[in-house]
C-alpha cells in the first residue's frame, strides 16, 4: 500500500497576522515532518532541502530535538532519525480518545470472526488515517503499521464516512482532493465517486476493489460520534486471491456494519 501523507515537504508556514503563532515551534515540527518521506537517516543538508529552512535554523532545531529525545543519531556519524520519544506522544494520543479504547475489543472480535486484516481508520479531512491495525497472518510488516494515510475519496473507509455527510460537506472534500488514479481501477471522476457514495449510503458499507492497491479488496462502515457525524470507519481488507468482492460483501458486510455500530458513540 502506498504511504500517503500530508504535504510535509513544503515551506514552513508563515505566521501572517497571527500574534500567537510561535515560529520556532513551527520550525521544530517542520523538521520532524521532513522524515515523512525518508525511512533512512537524514543529514542537516537533507532536512534543509526538504523543509526549505536555512542550515542555521535546521541546526538549532535538530540540536534541540536531539536533546529532548525526539531525534537521535544513527551511529557516530550516521545522520539523524526520529527518536523514541515520538512513541510517548503516540501513546498519549491513543489513550486520550475513548473511541480507540471502545473500538479495540470490537476489532479483536471482528479479526477473529473474519481471519482477515481489520483496521480502524480516522477521518482527517482529505485522508483517512490508520490508527489501530490488526494484521492477518499473510500481511507484511508495513501493512500493519499505524500512521499510514490513504485518500478519503477512493478508500472504502473514506467513502463510508462521506456517505454519512451532507452534500455540501462531500462536495467540499471532493473539490479539494487530488483526485488522481492511484491504480488503473481507481474511481476518480466525480460522477463515479458519487455513485459509489450512493451505493454505500444504501448498503451501510462501502466496497473498494483495487483502488488503492492492486490485488486488494476492502470493505468499511462508518463510526459515528456523539454528534451523529462520522468520525472514523471500521475496515476489513483482504486479498482478491482469497476473497472476491461479492464474497466480501456477502460474508463481511453485515459484520462490519454491526462492528461500526457497536463502536459508535450514539
Amino acid at each position: 500500500m502506498p504511504r500517503q501523507r500530508n504535504s510535509a515537504v513544503q515551506q514552513a508556514p508563515a505566521p501572517g497576522d497571527d500574534k500567537l503563532f510561535v515560529e520556532a515551534a513551527a520550525r521544530a515540527f517542520h523538521v520532524l515532518e521532513a522524515f515523512s518521506g525518508a525511512p533512512g537517516p537524514l543529514s542537516l543538508g537533507d532536512i534543509a532541502k526538504a523543509t526549505g529552512l536555512d542550515r542555521s535554523a535546521v541546526q538549532r532545531s535538530t540540536h534541540t530535538l536531539l536533546r529532548l529525545g525526539y531525534l537521535r543519531q544513527r551511529g557516530t556519524r550516521g545522520g539523524l532519525v526520529l527518536g523514541l520519544k515520538i512513541f510517548d506522544r503516540s501513546f498519549d494520543c491513543l489513550r486520550s480518545d475513548p473511541l480507540f479504547e471502545r473500538a479495540m475489543p470490537i476489532l479483536i472480535d471482528l479479526r477473529q470472526d473474519t481471519q482477515e486484516r481489520v483496521d480502524l481508520t480516522v477521518f482527517d479531512d482529505l485522508t483517512m488515517l490508520y490508527v489501530l491495525r490488526l494484521q492477518s497472518r499473510r500481511e507484511t510488516f508495513l501493512a500493519g503499521l499505524a500512521g499510514t494515510r490513504i485518500p478519503t475519496y477512493c478508500s472504502s473507509g473514506g467513502r463510508a464516512v462521506l456517505s454519512r455527510l451532507d452534500k455540501a460537506a462531500v462536495d467540499d472534500v471532493l473539490a479539494r482532493s487530488d483526485r488522481r488514479r492511484i491504480t488503473p481501477h481507481t474511481v476518480a471522476d466525480l460522477t463515479g465517486i458519487r455513485a459509489r457514495l450512493a451505493e454505500a449510503r444504501e448498503l451501510g458499507y462501502a466496497l473498494a476493489t483495487e483502488e488503492v492497491q492492486i490485488g486488494i479488496v476492502a470493505l468499511a462502515a462508518p463510526i459515528l460520534g456523539s454528534d451523529g457525524l462520522p468520525a472514523a470507519a471500521v475496515q476489513i481488507t483482504a486479498s482478491l486471491a482469497n476473497q472476491t468482492p461479492a464474497e466480501m460483501a456477502r460474508r463481511f458486510g453485515p459484520l462490519v456494519v454491526e462492528a461500526a455500530r457497536a463502536a459508535s458513540a450514539i
